[in-house]
Parts: C-alpha cells; structure tokens; sequence
C-alpha cells in the first residue's frame, strides 16, 4: 500500500519495571457515561430534549452515578437540558452530574452559573497540552500551557464560591492529547492543578487523562498510566480516571489494560458512540468484567431493552455483531458450531437435573458463547439459526429448544440434508417454525401409505419408558423389531417455554422414532437397493405410536425405491393398526 513512509510509529515509554502485566482485574471501576456530551456532539442529528431525558433516564436506570450531562457554553440546547434537569429535579441523590467547559475564564463562569441549584455537581475542565497543539494551534510554551490549566481552576473555584452555595462541587482537570504529551509534563501540569485545587480527605480530584485520538498499542497507553500511578503526589485523593477512544480500534484493550496499570475510573458511550471512531464501548468493558466473574455495578440484564433505547436516542443501529448485543452474537450458522453448543446445553441440563441446582445458577461453560444469553435477556431460540451452512447439531438444536423432540443422531443427519436442500433451493435461512413444518411433512404426515417391503425391519427410539414389549406387539404387521431404546430426556420433552410442541400430545403421550429398513435377506446391495428411511409417531399408545413411525419410514422407503429401483422384491401392503 503506497503512502506507508509518510507515517511513524509511537515512540513507546521506557519503563522497563513495569508491573500491570502481571495483576489481575479483581473488581470494577467507576464510570462515566459521556454518551449525553461526547456521544451526543458526534450524531448527525443531536438528540433532541425527549431523545436525551431518555438516555439520562436509561443510564440512571441502569446503574450510572457519574453522567456527563452536556457542554453547557457549547450550545443553547446543552445548557437548557442542564437546566431542565436541576429545575425538575430529576437528578436522584446518588447521581453525580458532570458540566464539560474549555479552560477560558468567560466559559467557565458561564458553565458554573448553569449549575445554579444543582445539589451535587461537577465541573470538568481541559486544556490541550500536547506539543502539536499547545504550539500549532495555541502559541503556547510548556508554562503558558501550564498557567492556563491553572488560572481556569482558580477562576472555578472563586466563581463555583460565590455562584453555587450548597452544592456538592467536584472537580475534573483533563490534559487533553495526554497521550501525546509527554508524560513529565502531563504530571507537571496536574501537579500545578492540584496545588491550586488543594485536595485532601473529603476534597478529591479527578484527574482524567483522555486518548483523545488513538494513536499507540494499547501497552504504551497502559505504561504511561503504570507511571502516572507511580509519580502522582497525593495519590491517596487523586481520583486517576482514563477517557479512551477508538481510533486504532483498541479502545477496549487500552480501557482494560490501563485497570491493570492503575486506572479507577473510565469514561466512555454505551456501544461505542463518539467522534471518529468512538468513544470506548462501555457496555463491552462492563460485560467483559461480567464474564470474568465481577459485577460491573451497571445492570445488563435486558441488553435488548438498552440496545433498543439507545438506537432511538442516537438513531443509529448498532452492528449485528457488536460484542454481546448484536442481533448475530448469540447465533450460530456453522454446522459445527451448532452441534457444540447443543452439547454444551443439553450437558448443562444434565447437570441440573443431577444436581437439583436450577441451570441458570449453574457455573457456565458452553462451546463457543462466552456468555449465557439469559443472562442478559436474550433467548436460547436465536443461539442456533440454519441455513445452508448448517449442520445436523444447529437442526438437532432447533427441534428440541421449539419442537420438544430430542432425536436421535441418525435422524438428526437425515433431517439435515433434508434442510440444507431446502435451504439451498430457497436461497436463505429457514425458520425454527419452517424447519418443524419440513419435519411434519416429511416423518410424520407422509401421505397415505403406499406398498411396502414386507418383512420390514425396524429400530425404534421412544421418548420415555418402554411400557410394552414392542417387539411382540408388532410381530404380527409383519415388522422385526431389532432394537427398542428410551431416549428422549426432560428438557427436549418440555419444547420451548411458550411454545407448542411440534407433536401436540397429553403429558402422558409418547413419541417413537423408527428407522426402518428390508432385511439383509431380501433387500438388494447397499449400492442399488433403498437403504433405510426414518419415520416419527406418537399418541397415548405407544404401540400405535410406533406403527404409525414405521408407517410412514415405509412409505418413504417405498418411493425411494420406485425412484431407485432395487431387486425385485414381493410387496403386499402393511396392515392397518388395530
């Protein structure tokens, strides 16, 4: 790719002691939702009031107590939202909202006057200190950059005193472009803030340290956060909070390995929102720690609904493959696949019926889903989808979670070239309710018998106990009954909650799967004659339940043959039941 030369790589920092590769996240950090300011800034079509009492509602719902709720100087709309909030009063008493300003005296008083009457309040202040922009676009030398940081937080605290009697004010100082600073006089900086600002027990800083666009791998970022950690004074009542974005695409991974270097705080947009290419994804973050066994202290459970809400404040989709909420996330088209995860179910189910513990407080481990889909209000129905891809496990899947049959493997292959042929012809995906329907027409209704191989063999598979001896009850049809199994467990018994089962039966009816064949004795060789064919019955009587099975794999077996002619044999038709 021509054009490579004009670029360089970040010079990383030398810390060669680091420590972070070796700790663990062992609990979550604060947040901050931007998704109002930072996300709001970056739509084409900004929120309007209703669309962003939505978001502010949402976030609060879910668990924020950190929201940065506009640039009130930036616009007309920011600040009257602001206002619109402290004047309602809709801020709950353990929700901290944040006001972003420039560091510019005539700003900043604006921004603390619209907090007026607010209970709890912070103001954030930044200033660009890297050499690009500190000299490019600003004029300024290292202490000109620096005298200004500090002159925005003297004019704060001198106006928040007189402007804003009984509020709860915290402070956030951001150098923007920190990672691009470097990093001694990032710590100078902040250090000029903090003298000014004085912090102590009960009067902490928050020191935000924005990748304001990502340009490093994501251990360069962590180092500069490992020596930041190291060098702050008055670390106990500094507040060290990060502010990824996603230019590279490693915004994740720079948000978790910065944790591990020090970080207790970060600040990003539900799914990602922002300038360019985002913010850094908070629901990502929150649901990475959820895996790993840690309550992020944000509630995911219906992931659908925060999903949903958020495309219409932002009018924006989020990808089908976005991590844990896209609509494709928890499905899987490979055949492979698909058989994985139904083992991994069906062994989970198992489990809790060996156990007596309900499956869902069960420890999770399932092939291929890093996450129990319930666990954030998806459902088990949208794991497996078929299509030509598919193989006999994704359709195994379907007919137990929306049918209630559990099949057995030989039936669970024939049914799926039946469906990859279908998909195929169509062109596209097949339904759970267009796959059951195949499945009727083919095994079950199979037309009116025609003139079958007689004798005709069979080994049946029935959904629960054996109460008669089949084997005598059919010898009289004139069908050899080679082997009689119990099959189907509990859970495939049950069907999908709020959904018919594909057979519709009494609680004490039974289905009995067939595979049947013409004995070795009279059928021709395997490459000429009809091979074997599957049939499915069922009723309260397991004996007609069967005949019923062996009925239509007979009648399948007699087409095969007419299309497939084998050696000649003598037909008579099968005898009716009963």
């Amino acid at each position: 790719m021509q054009g490579a030369g004009r670029y360089t790589g970040f010079t990383p920092l030398d810390l060669t002691d680091r420590s972070w590769p070796g700790r663990r996240i062992s609990a979550a950090p604060r947040w901050l939702s931007t998704d109002l300011r930072d996300g709001n800034q970056s739509l084409a079509r900004p929120m309007s009031p209703e669309r962003k009492l939505m978001m502010f509602d949402l976030l609060v719902r879910i668990g924020f107590k950190e929201i940065e709720v506009g640039f009130p100087v930036a616009s007309q709309d920011d600040h009257d939202f602001v206002r619109l909030l402290i004047e309602r009063d809709l801020i709950p008493d353990d929700v901290r909202i944040t006001v972003l300003t420039q560091a510019r005296e005539e700003l900043i008083r604006a921004t603390v006057d619209c907090l007026r009457g607010a209970p709890r309040a912070m103001v954030h202040i930044y200033n660009a200190t890297s050499p690009l922009f500190r000299e490019l676009v600003f004029g300024l030398d290292r202490a000109g950059c620096r005298d200004l940081a500090v002159r925005a937080t003297r004019v704060m605290m001198d106006h928040a005193e007189r402007a804003l009697p009984g509020c709860d004010l915290a402070y956030q100082y951001s150098p923007e472009l920190f990672n691009e600073t470097e990093p001694d006089f990032a710590l100078e900086v902040c250090e000029a803030v903090m003298d000014a600002w004085q912090p102590e027990a009960g009067r902490g800083i928050i020191l935000n340290f924005p990748t304001t666009v990502e340009r490093s791998l994501p251990n360069v970022f962590a180092d500069q956060i490992e020596w930041l950690d190291r060098n702050l004074s008055r670390r106990e009542h500094v507040c060290l909070s990060i502010h990824p974005h996603n230019d590279r695409g490693t915004g994740v991974a720079a948000a978790e390995l910065a944790l591990l270097a020090g970080a207790e705080r970060i600040e990003g947009c539900l799914f990602g929102n922002g300038e360019r290419a985002g913010n850094v994804c908070l629901v990502t973050l929150c649901m990475n720690l959820f895996t790993h066994g840690i309550d992020p202290g944000v509630d995911l459970s219906d992931i659908n609904d925060v999903r949903r809400t958020v495309e219409e404040c932002n009018q924006m989709t989020v990808h089908p493959r976005h991590p844990y909420a896209g609509d494709l996330v928890y499905t899987a088209f490979s055949g492979s696949h698909q058989d994985a995860i139904k083992k991994g179910f069906d062994e989970l189910e198992r489990h809790a019926e060996q156990t007596g513990v309900p499956a869902a407080e069960l420890p999770w481990s399932t092939p291929y889903l890093p996450v129990d889909p319930k666990d954030v209000g998806r459902t088990y129905e949208a794991v497996v989808r078929v299509n030509s891809q598919s193989g006999k496990g994704g359709v195994a899947y379907v007919m137990s979670a929306w049918h209630g049959l559990a099949l057995p493997r030989g039936l669970q292959a024939d049914l799926a070239a039946l469906v990859q042929a279908r998909a195929d012809a169509e062109g596209g995906e097949l339904s759970p309710g267009r796959i059951g329907e195949l499945f009727r027409e083919e095994y079950v209704d199979h037309g009116a018998p025609a003139e079958l191989f007689v004798p005709i063999t069979a080994t049946l598979w029935v959904d629960g106990a054996v109460p008669r001896d089949l084997r005598q009850e059919l010898g009289p049809w004139g069908i050899e009954v080679r082997a009689v199994h119990g099959s189907a467990p509990a859970l495939a018994r049950q069907g999908a909650p709020g959904r018919p089962s594909l057979v519709r039966r009494a609680p004490h009816d039974v289905v009995v799967y067939a595979e049947c064949g013409a004995p070795a004795e009279g059928a021709a060789d395997v490459a000429s004659g009809p091979g074997t064919a599957w049939g499915v019955g069922a009723g309260s009587d397991v004996t007609a339940a069967a005949f019923s099975a062996v009925r239509a794999a007979g009648t399948r077996l007699a087409e095969r043959a007419r299309r497939r002619p084998a050696r000649p044999l003598e037909p008579r038709p099968l005898a009716a039941a009963g």
